[in-house]
């Protein structure tokens, strides 16, 4: 039995393969998701995981050099792109390292889905409450 981290045993697979560039994303409850992309599906109902637990869980895991999320976050969800800053900042603080933050319109973040090494699927349901991760490297 693991001691810490990660104790879904897909996710933790998926985690481990990842590699530097490769992007792991999470979603919403309603974001769709293309054929042909691994999905790990958290949900449960509406709300339970939120996205916010599910980031904190993967920040712990991952190293991360760029994130996206679709520019019509802080217009239509302001508390949660407020608590998302917040959150990279202080990851930024704490590995010294500036992550690179790309917007774009919904559309074309769905279409980015497809090059996902793996979609992360919560039961958030706050709109556009989705994130796309850009795998770094420790070194």
């Amino acid at each position: 039995m693991k001691r810490h981290g990660i104790l879904n045993a897909p996710l933790s697979g998926h985690l481990a393969r990842l590699g530097h560039t490769q992007t792991l994303v999470i979603a919403d409850a309603g974001l769709p998701i293309p054929a042909g992309v691994s999905c790990v599906d958290l949900a449960v109902v509406p709300g339970l995981p939120g996205m916010l637990p599910v980031l904190d869980a993967l920040l712990h895991e991952l190293c991360i050099e760029a994130v996206t999320l679709a520019e019509e976050l802080p217009l239509k969800s302001p508390a949660l792109h407020d608590t998302l800053t917040t959150r990279l900042a202080a990851i930024e603080h704490q590995t010294g390292t500036a992550m690179i933050r790309h917007e774009l319109s919904h559309e074309a973040f769905k279409a980015e889905l497809t090059k996902a090494s793996v979609i992360v699927r919560t039961g958030e349901c706050t709109p556009y409450a989705n994130l796309i991760l850009h795998c770094g490297v420790p070194f």
